[in-house]
């Protein structure tokens, strides 16, 4: 033995075992022998024995061990194999029952089938159908429920609460009736987008006396004319007029009607002279007669043109003005 030997008896060792390497080359070689016709008649006889020993102990040799499989080794220093594909097809069942068993103390549903196995693609898609189904009724429900809100009759909602000028909107009604004549008054209501603002709709003949009224009352003091402007309804036009009285910090609002074929309104302006140019804008673009008024002729458009812009049926003389 070598001093190189000596300092690694284990190296030695292995190198003087035969490897299985060497044994398949050796395999190799009696297998090619005997195709060739080659083979000896010691060699023959080793490849019959060796066939037949293999033959005979066949069903007791375990097959390799797989790459899952607990190698010798790890069995011999008790450290837990790896789980295997057999053993864990073999677990797959008590997992799932497991999984079922929790589901229904949960009072859900199991997701196995009924051989314990994991739900295949088409138990998957009849649980999503089943979800699809159950969203489509909850929508529906919820549509039922906000249809059947909207069509609840209207004496289950609560009443609605009175305007805080109702009373005033009630007493410029009667001063009105008292002071002008019992039919001055076509309409009364609360324009509550406007600020709750009174509004009472005079009619035509009364309107030069309404106006003094509003003027001279001592409940109404509407000394100042706010605004006067010009609607067009589609079947008739009216005149809007915003009222406030100073002194009382009150706001009125006034609408009188007339006809479109010949409309008319008697003029304001001696009442309050700030209607003087807002009944002339009027009259030049929706051509509403102010009779009573002091100088009643165009102001924007020239006097030779034809029409009133702002009507809704106004067919424009030059399409690019």
């Amino acid at each position: 033995m070598t001093d190189k030997e000596k300092e690694n008896p284990q190296e030695t060792d292995i190198r003087s075992k035969p490897t299985k390497s060497d044994d398949k080359l050796e395999a190799n070689t009696i297998e090619y022998k005997e195709k060739q016709g080659i083979l000896s008649k010691e060699e023959n006889n080793e490849l019959h024995t060796s066939s037949e020993s293999t033959g005979s102990a066949g069903d007791d040799i375990a097959p390799p061990a797989g790459p899952f499989e607990q190698s010798a080794s790890a069995a011999g220093t008790g450290e837990s194999a790896p789980e295997t594909p057999a053993s864990g097809a073999a677990q797959r069942p008590d997992r799932a029952a497991a999984r079922s068993a929790a589901a229904a103390e949960a009072g859900g549903t199991a997701p196995a089938t009924a051989n314990g196995a994991a739900p295949t693609e088409g138990a998957a898609a009849e649980d999503g159908g089943d979800k699809a189904k159950a969203a489509a009724e909850a929508r529906a429900a919820r549509a039922a429920a906000r249809a059947a809100k909207t069509a609840a009759p209207a004496e289950d909602a609560p009443p609605k609460p009175p305007s805080p000028n109702q009373p005033l909107l009630d007493r410029l009604v009667e001063i009105l009736k008292g002071e002008v004549a019992g039919d001055a008054v076509d309409e009364a209501f609360i324009n509550e987008i406007d600020g709750h603002r009174p509004f009472v709709v005079i009619r035509g003949e009364h309107w030069v006396r309404a106006a003094e009224v509003f003027l001279q009352h001592e409940e109404l003091q509407c000394g100042y004319l706010r605004s006067v402007s010009g609607v067009d309804l589609g079947n008739q036009l009216e005149v809007v007029y915003h009222l406030l009285s100073i002194p009382l910090r009150k706001e009125y609002g006034v609408r009188v009607r007339t006809e479109r074929e010949a409309p008319s309104v008697p003029s304001v302006a001696s009442v309050w002279p700030t209607a003087d140019w807002n009944e002339r804008e009027i009259y030049d673009l929706l051509g509403i007669d102010f009779p009573g008024h002091p100088n009643l002729t165009r102001i924007m458009m020239p006097d030779e043109w034809v029409g009133h812009p702002l009507r809704k049926d106004y067919e424009a003389y030059d399409p690019e003005v």
